[in-house]
């Protein structure tokens, strides 16, 4: 773990300094995970604990549960009492995933920790969407503690979600990646969706919108358990994609995400496909694999492994719809978009709640160029970017 003076420091190590009078001796709620730590590895829970300046009384977990015990997606968690701390804890992935106002009876201010990374389909911006909603309504406070945005503060692509397709997997306008960090889209939620609310940021010190996170001196704790690296944050704004689809994503592998296949598919054949898009930053290596659980478990598949080359220049939304385009023209009667239900959606199709539209998946069953299709995403993400202007915290 690097320890220098570069060292960025996050919300949560900057909470004790900067916590407001105004609150000095409120009862607080902490929306938590394993990646709630600083810069030394010690969670909030156990800082929260601690603090003369306010009083902990209660816990919240979301997807994974609080202790990332849930190993797959989709997979709910009921709320326990912490054996260590005594203190009541509530899923936000169960019966509700928005707090009750029950669960808020005890707290004046609900703290979000979460380490979100850069992915709109990730759901933890979502659940403090929820969370604000829930607190705007009781007249609580919300603060975020801000964290890096993994994959660069920078980098934007992916088109928006229409109304009637919104989900746990994007309930607010916000393309695929949205290049913004989690305080940042709370300010950008607050605006737009909950005027009056109490919402408040604990910045980072010395973060920068150019860095990565393995630039920020930060160790990397998993904040779900098929996050194991940033490598696995920098394509999955593309190949969250395929949960749409039939195809593995490569669950139930050391490397979820980063490889994908199926049983009906011939390796070289699809990476030599795929070398012909001419995708910026990328190389496909043949890959043949065995899922332990999830899609296709214990069957051997073939696909690929994604090898980013350059960072800088990886489109990994471009990329996902690419794979997908590529093995739908190829395997056109092996291949099927997954029928619902999915996070929480029963009519929609997955792959259209994920692409924020059925565009995408009619672009592709319809054969399209994949440049003339990365013109209309393109204008989207543009027009979002002027949005999202306003609400930037970091420079």
């Amino acid at each position: 773990m690097v320890t220098s003076k570069k060292t960025v420091l996050t919300g949560l190590d900057q909470l004790e300094k900067l916590w407001t009078r105004d609150l000095r001796g409120a009862r607080i709620g902490l929306v938590v995970h394993p990646a709630s730590v600083n810069h030394k590895l010690e969670h909030a829970v156990s800082l929260c604990l601690r603090s003369k300046k306010f009083k902990l009384t209660t816990l919240f977990g979301p997807q994974h549960g609080i202790l990332g015990q849930t190993q797959d997606n989709m997979i709910e968690w009921e709320g326990f009492r912490d054996p260590s701390t005594g203190l009541r804890v509530y899923s936000l992935y169960g019966a509700t995933r928005k707090p009750t106002t029950e669960m808020l009876a005890d707290i004046d201010v609900l703290v979000v920790d979460l380490q979100d990374v850069g992915s709109r389909y990730y759901t933890f911006i979502w659940t403090l969407e929820l969370c604000m909603q829930a607190c705007h309504e009781t007249g609580k406070t919300l603060i975020v503690l801000d964290r890096p945005n993994p994959i660069g503060g920078s980098l934007v692509e992916g088109p928006l979600v229409e109304e009637a397709y919104e989900s746990f997997v994007g309930l607010r306008p916000l393309p695929v990646r949205h290049g913004m960090t989690i305080g940042e889209i709370g300010l950008y939620l607050c605006s737009a969706y909950h005027h009056g609310l109490d919402y408040r940021a604990v910045a980072m010190q010395g973060w920068k919108r150019s860095q990565w996170f393995d630039q920020t001196g930060l160790p990397w704790a998993m904040p779900s358990p098929n996050m194991p690296t940033l490598d696995t944050a920098l394509v999955y704004p593309g190949m969250c994609l395929l949960e749409g689809t039939n195809l593995s994503e490569g669950r139930g592998t050391t490397r979820p995400f980063e490889i994908f296949g199926a049983p009906f598919i011939h390796a070289e054949t699809i990476v030599q496909l795929l070398k012909e898009y001419k995708l910026p930053g990328v190389t496909f290596r043949p890959l043949s694999f065995l899922p332990t659980f999830q899609k296709h478990a214990n069957t051997l598949c073939h696909g690929a492994q994604i090898h980013v080359t350059d960072r800088m220049k990886f489109k990994p939304f471009k990329t996902g719809v690419a794979i997908l385009k590529a093995i739908h023209n190829t395997y056109p009667r092996e291949f099927a978009w997954k029928q619902p239900p999915y996070e929480y959606e029963e009519i929609n199709l997955p792959i259209d709640i994920l692409a924020g539209s059925r565009r995408l998946r009619m672009d592709i069953e319809s054969w399209k160029d994949l440049d003339a299709m990365e013109r209309w995403w393109k204008e989207e993400a543009k027009s979002f970017e002027k949005v999202r202007k306003q609400f930037l915290i970091y420079k």
